[in-house]
Parts: C-alpha cells; structure tokens; sequence
C-alpha cells in the first residue's frame, strides 16, 4: 500500500500511513513470534524462552527484509521462533499449537484495535470533532483501523496450509505418518515454491492475495465490527 502510495506520487500520505503502520507491524510481529514462543515453552519447549524471544522487544524479531517487505507492499516476516520438536511430549500436537499460538494472538490484537476503534467513534470522536481538528482525528481512528487489518491480514496470510506458514504445521496433524514425512522431507522446497508463485503472480499482475486472502480479511473485520 505504502509502495502504492509513491509509485502515484502521493508522497504526504505515504508518510503519514508509514508513521501509522510502523509501531502497528512492531507490536504485531512481535505479539506474533512471543505468543509462539511463550506457547512453545508452555508445552515443553524452552528453545526460543533460553534465545530471549518471550518478549515483545522488536528487536528480538525483526527480520529486516520482511519489516521493509510488510512497510511497502503489505506481505512480511517477523524472524522465525526456533522450536525443538522432539521436547514436547507429541511432537506433532506441540508444534501445531504453537504455530496456532501466533495467528490466535493477532485476532486477538485485532480484537483490541477494533474495540478502541469503537471506543474512539462513538465517544472520543463527537466531543472533538467541533473543534476544526478533523485531519487529525481522522487519522487516529485510521490507526485504529490499520491496526485491526493488519492483524487480521497476518493472521490468515499465516494460516495458509503450506510451508513456510503456520497453517502448514496444523495441516500435519491431520496428515498419516507417511505423508507426514514425505512432505518434510520436501518442505523446505515446498516453501520456496509457495513463495516463488506470490512473487511471479505479482509479476504478470494476477493479485493471490486480493481473490484468496483479501476475502476472508474483509469478513473477519466484518465479524469484529471493523
């Protein structure tokens, strides 16, 4: 979106929305990667608690590369939490429960961001808006609102059943041994091909997100009243 705001030369705003998005996607990604963490830890796994990522400090999880990628055109990666499969109990159950952790967490934030949303619209907004300070309200309530789109997005964007998202490990719950294992052993390979299709289709301008992810974000924001 910010990238589309440039490319049309719409300069104010691209600042005014990077401003906006830039402590939203901090607090999201690191919400994300905690909640995996702390569940993983929860469940038997210390690996990413004993590497310090049971905090919300940023820097913990930021990936640079997706940072920039999610500022610019809405898609990014926080660092990937290590997780030791082997020390929960059901390898299989551990892992899917603690990717689950993440998408949880930002439906949750979303959650949060729309009730302030709410709050801010029906009872902060009215007694300001007389006062000839509209712009600046007006982006206050977009926070709001970029905040609940952002989490929601993330959410489903990671709940794709393919590597390298998050749905990919509660797909393997319900996968037999043997297919369990044939698509680890390829997974990484999946992975690269999953993300290959996003970047080519973003080349020849066919918009995956808009027909398969965008859908499902607009009527979970509709759910939580965004």
């Amino acid at each position: 979106m910010i990238f589309d705001l440039i490319l049309n030369g719409d300069i104010k705003e691209a600042i005014i929305t990077f401003l906006m998005w830039l402590p939203i996607i901090l607090l999201s990604f690191s919400v994300h990667e905690t909640a995996h963490a702390l569940i993983a830890d929860k469940l038997g796994d210390p690996t990413a608690k004993n590497l310090g990522r049971v905090t919300l400090n940023p820097a913990k999880h930021i990936d640079l590369y997706g940072f920039i990628s999610m500022l610019l055109i809405g898609i990014g990666w926080a660092k990937p939490v290590p997780i030791t499969a082997r020390n929960f109990k059901k390898p299989r159950n551990g892992m899917a429960l603690s990717a689950l952790a993440g998408p949880v967490s930002n439906l949750l934030l979303a959650a949060v961001f729309c009730a302030l949303a709410s709050v801010y619209s029906n009872l902060i907004y009215p007694l300001f808006v007389n006062e000839g300070n509209f712009l600046a309200l007006y982006y206050i309530f977009q926070f709001f609102i970029y905040g609940a789109l952002i989490n929601v997005s993330l959410a489903v964007f990671n709940m794709i059943p393919a590597p390298p998202f998050d749905g990919s490990r509660i797909l393997y719950v319900f996968l037999p041994p043997k297919a369990y294992f044939k698509v680890m052993k390829y997974e990484q390979y999946i992975g690269l091909g999953i993300m290959a299709l996003f970047l080519i289709c973003s080349f020849v301008e066919i918009d995956l997100l808009r027909f398969i992810v965008y859908p499902i974000v607009n009527g979970m924001l509709s759910l939580f009243g965004a």
